[in-house]
């Protein structure tokens, strides 16, 4: 037994001993990595080919991104009357590429799905006086170009927006509406004080903070840049167990394993890019502390109002429990903030599709190859069916294909697409806010503009005085989150022995097998340390919370800043407008004339919607038959997918505005003759009989229509059709 114990442990410490030499080559070729992307013009990690398209840098108001067409893959065809991707990666301290790092990625699924595909990245270095405003037209301008190189694309660009890259596309469509097909809006904030007590402790950081007097600082600090590095800090900050621990020791434990998607994780992560101070101190300012956006707060600069209430393509909204950085009320809670009931959603013609995933983090959102397969998979491959949905709120449930279900032929892949309708009572049930928790976060909101000014008055000449291009540039090459890349590279001369030693421990690996009791130890003293460090996470969260709460909530600082019980505070909800008031009225009017006005398509469609109505729900077996009778008609009576959506849309208000009016009509809408309309009698009983046996309701609906099509309807009731 002794003797067996020693061996144990001899083989233990061989295999310990080699896992830490090859984990120091690993550390050393992240360290060459970095070397080398550092000095590249271009950094990206992207593993596509690609083409530039537009330079950011040649527009009338310039910036450092740049639009660029992704080559397909050997073997992979793209089908040009689909609309074209364009994925935007977020500028939030790293570089760009983690939308294609992978062949099962956001650029991978859209490219299987047959889409062609762009992508938006940008420089290490920002363009000096570039704004946030800037960036957003020079994104438009870049979305029209993709539009003008597919002109017979049956419907707008696509645009898969990352995180940062999220709120960004909503303000650039809020102010070019007319531009952009559907958006995904993936792990992206827009409802930044939103979340629920106990988790999701960032968004009390500004207030912990002081405000946003620190950005300035920093940005003035560093010469007018603020180094993306620091916010690559903060988010790393958010879970010490992984960051401190779990990341570094999961590569040690699994050496033989885990190098590789290390260091491709790390090659992405680990490159921080640069950022005009006032470009950051306009994101602190108006997102994070001012949460301006879904309320439109913030202005352009010749005056227009960004309103989220413009963008008129299908906003399809993808987040997580398991995301501690952009959590779902922070995701979704900006559609509370512009409406107050679902109704509005319709009347306002906005299709908005929500996803929950139950685990996955902030960044698997983007890198998962399971969540690229699953659901960026499945939002490529039915983006056509999301694009014709009718106005709404939606959530999308993706399920596994169960044995025996209906029409598996038409389901694409192996999981199950399906919309269900929803409320906001849904949305408000994710957890949010007291009335008292919001005026705490306007009361840190008040304290930020005025700490800001006292910085700027009184300490910002100072500390720009003193400081230097050299000084600044120093400061961001010993930044900690560059340090500790550079110095475990072949720079450094103590790592020159590193490889050759990795060589001969890999010529002569011993491995242990994992039933040895040395590495059961050593996975026990993980865990603890890994609980250790989860607990103190977990303690300054609570530390945070508990400062932001009672120092925000004290009657005495809130009436200092001219807040408090005595004064209300505003709903933090857009507010109505006399244009857009009567642009709903006009359109009202219009949906007025529509009723008896048609063709067979228009009664066939509001057939359809008026037997699927009280379901609430469809999947993409549903929109697959759609499709097959689509496919089916001659080409020259064919409804394109841009008419499919503006005809199904109109019917769908229809049908909702004054239900009985719109089933009467019906026969007003159908040729004389009967062949036609038979044919789109058993058209529509083929479209709803996709998804399965109807429940009752349906049923009845559906017997309620077939007279209507079967009836001749008198030459004197009949209208025009507008199709033939």
């Amino acid at each position: 037994m002794l003797l067996n114990g020693l061996q144990a442990m001899c083989d233990y410490w061989i295999d310990a001993c080699q896992r830490s030499v090859l984990l120091l080559d690993v550390l050393r070729e992240r360290g060459n990595h970095y070397l080398v992307q550092k000095a590249s013009k271009v950094p990206n990690v992207l593993m596509f080919g690609t083409e530039l398209i537009r330079d950011g840098r040649t527009l009338p108001r310039p910036v450092n991104y740049l639009l660029v067409r992704i080559r397909p893959p050997e073997g992979v065809q793209v089908d040009l009357s689909k609309p074209p991707f364009i994925v935007v990666d977020p500028r939030a301290g790293h570089g760009p590429g983690i939308g294609g790092m992978k062949q099962e990625s956001e650029i991978g699924v859209a490219l299987a799905a047959g889409h062609p595909c762009y992508f938006v990245g940008f420089l290490p270095e920002p363009v000096p006086g570039q704004t946030i405003e800037d960036v957003c037209r020079a994104e438009a301008v870049f979305v029209e170009e993709v539009a003008a190189l597919h002109p017979e694309a049956d419907g707008k660009p696509v645009i898969v927006a990352n995180c940062q890259a999220g709120w960004q596309i909503m303000m650039m469509a809020a102010m070019r509406p007319e531009l952009v097909g559907p958006i995904m809006l993936a792990g992206s904030p827009l409802s930044y004080w939103a979340g629920v007590r106990g988790k999701n402790p960032m968004r009390y950081l500004g207030g912990v903070l002081g405000g946003t007097w620190l950005t300035a600082f920093t940005g003035d600090v560093g010469n007018g840049i603020f180094d993306g590095a620091d916010l690559v800090a903060n988010f790393e900050s958010l879970n010490l167990a992984n960051t401190y621990w779990q990341k570094p020791y999961n590569v040690y434990a699994n050496i033989d394993q885990e190098a590789g998607r290390f260091l491709d994780f790390e090659a992405w992560w680990g490159n921080p890019v640069l950022l005009n101070a006032a470009e950051m101190q306009w994101i602190a300012d108006n997102l994070f502390v001012g949460n301006k956006l879904a309320t439109g707060e913030i202005r352009t600069s010749d005056g227009l109002r960004v309103d989220l209430r413009n963008i008129r393509s299908p906003i399809i909204v993808f987040c997580s429990w398991g995301d501690n950085i952009t959590p779902p009320q922070q995701a979704l809670g900006w559609i509370t903030d512009l409406y107050e009931h679902e109704r509005e959603i319709v009347e306002n013609g906005q299709t908005v599709v929500y996803t929950l995933h139950q685990t996955i983090g902030h960044l698997g959102i983007f890198v998962s190859g399971k969540v690229a397969t699953k659901e960026h998979g499945e939002f490529a491959a039915c983006m056509e069916m999301i694009n014709v949905l009718p106005p709404g709120l939606y959530e999308a449930v993706i399920t596994e294909v169960e044995p025996g279900i209906e029409h598996p032929e038409l389901i694409q892949g192996k999981y199950l697409f399906r919309l269900e309708t929803r409320t906001l009572n849904h949305i408000r049930a994710l957890g949010g806010n007291t009335p008292e928790d919001d005026l705490r976060f306007a009361t840190a909101a008040r304290v930020s503009e005025s700490a800001l000014g006292l910085y700027r008055t009184l300490a910002a000449p100072t500390v720009r005085a003193l400081t230097t291009e050299q000084g600044a540039e120093l400061q961001r090459r010993l930044h900690p989150n560059r340090l500790r890349f550079a110095l475990f590279s072949d720079h450094n001369p103590a790592m020159q022995p590193v490889k050759s030693l990795a060589g001969q421990v890999r010529a002569n690996r011993k491995p242990v097998p994992a039933d040895n009791p040395f590495v059961e130890m050593e996975r026990a003293a993980s865990e603890q340390i890994t609980s250790w460090l989860d607990l103190c996470g977990r303690t300054r969260d609570a530390w945070m919370e508990w400062f932001f709460l009672n120092t925000y909530g004290s009657p005495v600082l809130q009436a200092a800043f001219g807040l408090g019980p005595q004064v209300p505070l505003a709903p933090r909800r857009i507010e109505h407008d006399l244009a857009r008031e009567a642009t709903k009225a006009r359109l009202c009017a219009e949906l007025e004339m529509q009723f008896e006005h048609g063709g067979i398509a228009e009664a066939a469609l509001r057939a359809l919607i008026y037997v699927r109505l009280p379901g609430g729900t469809a999947d993409e077996r549903g929109f697959g038959m759609i499709q097959a009778v689509r496919a089916a008609q001659p080409a020259d009576r064919r409804l394109s997918l841009t008419q499919l959506k503006d005809v199904l849309r109109t019917q769908y208000l229809l049908v909702r505005l004054d239900e009985r009016r719109a089933i009467r009509a019906i026969p007003q809408l159908l040729p004389r003759e009967q062949a036609p309309r038979r044919a789109a009698l058993e058209a529509l009983r083929r479209v709803v009989g996709a998804t399965g046996p109807l429940d009752s309701e349906g049923r009845r609906r559906l017997q309620e229509i077939e007279p209507l099509f079967e009836a001749e309807t008198p030459a004197a009731a009949r209208k025009e059709p507008a199709h033939a």
